[in-house]
């Protein structure tokens, strides 16, 4: 029962990981990378779906992406979804490719930046913080009912206490490279 509980835990920490991690791919670096234009939504006959799924979205070299769409109607479509997206990005059209050249970003959009990926990382401490409210509450559960002992108890606290731990410094570790490529010119 406690090894269940821990492994649920443990299981919905690192899926609280992978989405910090999905959310700071989002955050512009003055990089070109693919992941940018994941949530950037087009038509795709009559549907709004994801860029990546109506093009080829590519790194050309470390400042310029490249789409290329699957079919040659769509390159206006998706060229009006990245210019009113809310990531302040140029896109150029040469025939099918749409190339989007990262402009550098000032010294004032790199703090603003950087306060956007703080955010994200304590929302990311908060929810692991939760998971272990709920995992402790789930074995003072198994307790209240003289399923286990207070020796079982206190060690399951103990150890889900150090996964937690373990899981809040992977989160610093994310943050710390995440803002020293931001702030790097």
């Amino acid at each position: 029962m406690i090894e269940d509980i821990k492994k649920d835990a443990k299981e919905r920490m690192r899926k609280s990981i992978d989405s910090l991690l999905n959310e700071l791919s989002k955050v512009r670096t003055g990089r070109a990378n693919a992941k940018l234009l994941d949530h950037v939504m087009v038509d795709y006959y009559g549907n709004r779906v994801p860029i990546n799924q109506a093009a080829t979205v590519s790194v050309e070299d470390a400042r310029t992406l490249a789409v290329t769409p699957w079919e040659s109607n769509l390159v206006g479509d998706i060229e009006k979804a990245i210019l009113s997206s809310d990531l302040g990005l140029n896109p150029t059209t040469a025939g099918t490719v749409i190339r989007i050249a990262m402009p550098p970003l000032t010294e004032e959009r790199r703090k603003d930046l950087v306060k956007v990926v703080k955010n994200e990382a304590e929302k990311g401490r908060v929810a692991i913080r939760n998971i272990r409210r709920d995992a402790n509450t789930d074995v003072k559960e198994l307790l209240k009912e003289k399923e286990i002992s207070q020796d079982e108890d206190h060690q399951a606290q103990d150890e889900i206490q150090k996964m937690t731990d373990e899981f809040i410094a992977e989160i610093e570790t994310v943050l710390e490279q995440k803002e020293k490529d931001l702030m790097e010119v």
